[in-house]
């Protein structure tokens, strides 16, 4: 499959695991953590995806921050870890200005340059994405922070793949969404964008789920070479 680069007039991306590093709140407290610290990580994702999926289906929202911090407690008790300590709420203030990733500039940049729309569609709650962008210097170089919030049902509802075509006023052809979870990306597609499915090698492969991506790229530094 391949994209039609010529419709393309906004580039929608996921924001975290995407333009920003999931890991890197763990990661400034390896020493800390030692042995467990990548297993700690891995499971504070696992489970504040799977929260958002199972408060989507009871109907019953809670904000994407609330489900952030019930994650990170359930994976601080897995590894025998109480949550009454400094380390514990450090964790959560860095996930509030987690790192970007080193391509994530270069291409918002360049896109830009080049006359494109950006935009993030995400899980997170309004202040946290203004936080993030802003902490990772990335603000300047989006037009636009679309949060499920508004909708109160998290992604990959269709719902909230709505939400780019009626900010932009666009058609579905007209956005490339851009996303490193292969859940994301197969719910984009299955939406009708057309998607880029960034392998970072976080989360599965792409025949795990119907609604194929139209490409797989290994960086977003790929993403000039896929619109010209």
């Amino acid at each position: 499959m391949s994209l039609d680069q010529d419709a393309v007039v906004v580039v929608v991306f996921d924001a975290y695991g995407t333009l920003l590093d999931v890991h890197s709140a763990i990661n400034s407290q390896r020493d800390l953590l030692g042995d467990d610290a990548q297993s700690i990580s891995d499971l504070w994702r696992q489970k504040q995806l799977e929260y958002s999926w199972l408060v989507s289906l009871r109907g019953d929202y809670q904000d994407f921050w609330a489900l952030t911090e019930k994650a990170l407690s359930y994976a601080f008790k897995a590894h025998d870890l109480t949550t009454d300590t400094p380390l514990f709420q450090h964790l959560l203030d860095v996930y509030w200005r987690l790192a970007p990733y080193a391509d994530a500039l270069p291409c918002l940049t360049w896109l830009k340059e080049q006359g494109f729309k950006t935009a993030i569609l995400s899980n997170g709650g309004p202040d946290m994405l203004r936080g993030a962008v802003e902490s990772a210097g990335i603000s300047s170089q989006l037009d636009e922070l679309i949060s499920v919030d508004e909708l109160q049902i998290f992604k990959p509802s269709p719902a909230v793949y709505e939400l780019p075509l009626t900010e932009f006023g666009v058609d579905k052809n007209e956005v490339l969404f851009v996303s490193s979870n292969t859940w994301d990306a197969a719910g984009a597609k299955q939406f009708g964008y057309q998607v880029a499915w960034l392998n970072r090698g976080l989360s599965g492969q792409l025949d795990e789920l119907p609604g194929t991506p139209d490409v797989q790229v290994p960086s977003l530094d790929a993403l000039p070479d896929l619109l010209f």
